[in-house]
């Protein structure tokens, strides 16, 4: 169901790095989350630090500057960030790597390629249960 223009959408912050991928991710989000995107980790704790506190976070595991595993740790470790629930995305299907992920504090992992219902189903899931979404 798609909101009305009146209802306010959760924002995510989204850091991939290939630009078609921010393109499939802006596409497939767009009717339930305000996308903003971001090429690396670096850049979007700048727009944190700056104020800008998104609904949630999906990041790419490998990123340039500051790759996805450092980002968890840093946004985990923040006494201003740690409640933002973290969705980590990647091609890397490890299974030492997803675990490392979620022991940090990753609120999922998902594989790419992915299903976009899916996708918008786990990330309504998150922000139901941490009491953040505002539109259905």
């Amino acid at each position: 169901m798609k909101p009305t223009t009146e209802e306010i959408l959760p924002a995510i912050v989204v850091i991939e790095d290939d630009p078609y991928m921010q393109g499939v991710l802006k596409h497939c989000l767009r009717d339930h989350f305000q996308p903003i995107l971001f090429n690396n980790g670096l850049d979007a704790l700048a727009h944190f630090q700056a104020g800008n506190i998104p609904d949630i976070i999906i990041s790419d595991l490998n990123t340039p500057r500051l790759n996805g595993v450092k980002f968890l740790e840093q946004i985990k470790s923040s006494g201003f960030f740690n409640d933002i629930p973290v969705v980590i995305l990647s091609g890397e299907d490890n299974t030492d790597t997803r675990i490392k992920c979620l022991e940090i504090g990753a609120d999922d992992f998902v594989l790419k390629p992915f299903n976009p219902r899916e996708l918008n189903a786990r990330l309504k899931g998150i922000l139901k249960r941490s009491n953040k979404m505002i539109a259905g």
